[in-house]
């Protein structure tokens, strides 16, 4: 008996021939599974060796920043048996640890990678290399100015105090060699020991910055005879004098330097932290050099009005030095005024011009970098960090001066000026931070619509097109006369923010310390505190405008 099949017909005979053809044979199927298990098994062994350091080396920052931390905090009070020579020797070892591994780093594991060091073009801008070797001199000067005190009071003292500064002289110098050489490495040899050295290092500069903020709030405190019994002095004159005449002069040439060594740990922080997220990366492909030039042709109203506020700053950041220092409290006053309406006015008008930059990002066609920048977002990331000291300052102020109901013009005019620089820090954050994820108008976009293209290049004159097949270009054409408007404007506004920052990262870095010549907030907060508050977060303040600066460089350039 037969069985009645249906007739297939050619279409379906074909596909399922077709079908048969492309089913793999059995050792075939064998050697995709045997491929795809090797690959989860190099997965899985590369996992925990990569977890592993990346774990050890944050383990080891941890324990070091927190024991840190208690002998820096419990050498400050007499309640505590803990002596300024036990701190200073666990920085000292510390510091040679550090210095030790940099001496290998450079000897050893840069030099004997048989696949060479790969760098990060992006990592270690020369912005940020100049500042830790300016920073690093005045505080070279610091140790030599320490060293020279320190010795007046090695009868009655002990050596610790000069072997400190000393040992601290050769880790500046080390450490600020090494940064500059290495501070772009992407390391492939060593990962685990780099990545642990990087943190040892991280941690001992974040050790040192702490010190160095506990040590000037002690001086602030022995000038301003407020709570001196809680405090031990650095040196105890009643009961250990001097050898030499100039003991007195060398203790107020390094005390004035210890902002500038404060800022030079900050600095040296910073670049570790690059290199140590950079262990481990793999080489980027080598893109096309883009030939972008700095030029103020096109930008006068934001060039003319920055260098006019910059030299208006200095004249009165100089009359206000030099008023504040005199006994007369009607000159003290009128320094105080003069500071106050001048910071308050330059806030007033970077507020008003990253306001408009910031809507002309909103008129703005560009599109964000879709492409991964570990840098860019480094640079974001220090960026926001940065501006939490100047928040907190400024919350602190807006706190005591409304709590306490100040009636005084120069109240009313410390108060304006902490809100307007609350707005304003906000407004820049926002401002740099969409102008570094922005396309740049100079960089030729490949492989984007068509439609979105030539919508680009209408919003843009100076931008032409071009087709190349299915795939468009729009690239600057040195034709054009002039940019468009939307293009002039953030280039006016990045030009007068950029002066304006430079301004106000002069006047404190080099001394002006308004929170501390007005009362209001040491009366509300006790000394104590508001000392604490000020040298934590004024570093931060400093180190915030000058990276404001370098960011708005690299937005003009964009732009």
């Amino acid at each position: 008996m037969m069985l009645w099949r249906p007739r297939l017909s050619n279409i379906e005979t074909s596909a399922q021939m077709d079908n048969i053809q492309h089913w793999p044979s059995p050792s075939q199927a064998l050697g995709v599974e045997a491929r795809r298990g090797a690959h989860r098994v190099e997965a899985l062994m590369e996992r925990p060796h990569r977890g592993g350091g990346w774990l050890l080396s944050g383990i080891v920052c941890i324990n070091i920043l927190i024991l840190g931390c208690t002998l820096v905090s419990g050498s400050a009070f007499h309640s505590v048996a803990i002596t300024d020579v036990h701190r200073q020797i666990f920085l000292i070892i510390l510091l040679l640890l550090t210095i030790l591994w940099m001496l290998f780093y450079m000897r050893v594991t840069s030099q004997k990678d048989p696949n060479g060091v790969f760098k990060d073009s992006h990592a270690g801008p020369v912005w940020l290399r100049g500042g830790l070797l300016l920073f690093g001199l005045l505080s070279l000067l610091m140790d030599i100015f320490k060293i020279g005190a320190s010795v007046g009071y090695l009868q009655c003292d002990s050596v610790v105090k000069v072997a400190f500064p000393v040992v601290q002289a050769a880790f500046l110098f080390v450490q600020t060699y090494f940064l500059w050489c290495h501070a772009k490495d992407c390391v492939q040899r060593h990962t685990n020991f780099t990545r642990c050295g990087l943190t040892l290092t991280l941690s001992t500069n974040l050790v040192v910055w702490m010190a160095a903020v506990t040590e000037e709030s002690v001086h602030q405190m022995e000038i301003s005879d407020l709570n001196v019994d809680v405090f031990r002095a650095l040196f105890d004159d009643r009961r250990c004098n001097c050898s030499h005449s100039v003991c007195e002069t060398f203790k107020e040439a390094f005390y004035y330097l210890y902002p500038f060594n404060i800022e030079y740990s900050l600095f040296a922080s910073a670049v570790t932290y690059v290199m140590w997220t950079n262990v481990g990366r793999p080489a980027e492909a080598p893109s096309s050099p883009q030939s972008v030039k700095f030029s103020l042709k096109d930008v006068c109203l934001g060039s003319v009005t920055g260098t006019l506020l910059v030299v208006a700053g200095l004249v009165t950041f100089v009359v206000y030095k030099v008023d504040i220092l005199t006994e007369d409290e009607k000159n003290r006053n009128e320094a105080l005024l003069i500071h106050f309406i001048t910071n308050a006015v330059i806030v007033s008008l970077m507020c008003l011009s990253t306001a408009i930059g910031c809507v002309v990002y909103r008129l703005d066609r560009r599109e964000h970098v879709s492409a991964k920048n570990p840098t860019r977002s480094l640079d974001a990331r220090l960026l926001l960090a940065a501006s939490l000291g100047q928040f907190l300052i400024s919350y602190f102020t807006v706190v005591a001066v409304a709590a306490t109901g100040g009636g005084g013009h120069l109240d009313a005019l410390n108060l304006s000026w902490a809100v307007l620089t609350v707005l304003q820090l906000g407004l820049q954050n926002y401002f740099i931070v969409e102008g570094l994820y922005r396309e740049p108008f100079h960089v030729t976009q490949a492989g984007a619509p068509h439609d979105a293209h030539a919508h680009a290049c209408r919003e843009h004159p100076e931008v032409t097109m071009a087709q190349e097949g299915p795939k468009s270009k729009c690239s600057v054409t040195s034709s054009r006369d002039k940019p468009s408007w939307k293009r002039r404007v953030l280039k006016e506004v990045c030009a007068f923010l950029l002066f304006a920052n430079i301004i106000l990262w002069i006047m404190p870095a080099f001394g002006a310390r308004p929170q501390f010549d007005h009362p209001i907030e040491i009366k509300f907060y006790k000394f104590s505190l508001w000392a604490t508050i000020v040298n934590i977060g004024l570093p931060f303040g400093i180190f915030y405008r000058m990276h404001s600066v370098a960011s708005l460089f690299e937005v003009y350039l964009n732009t």
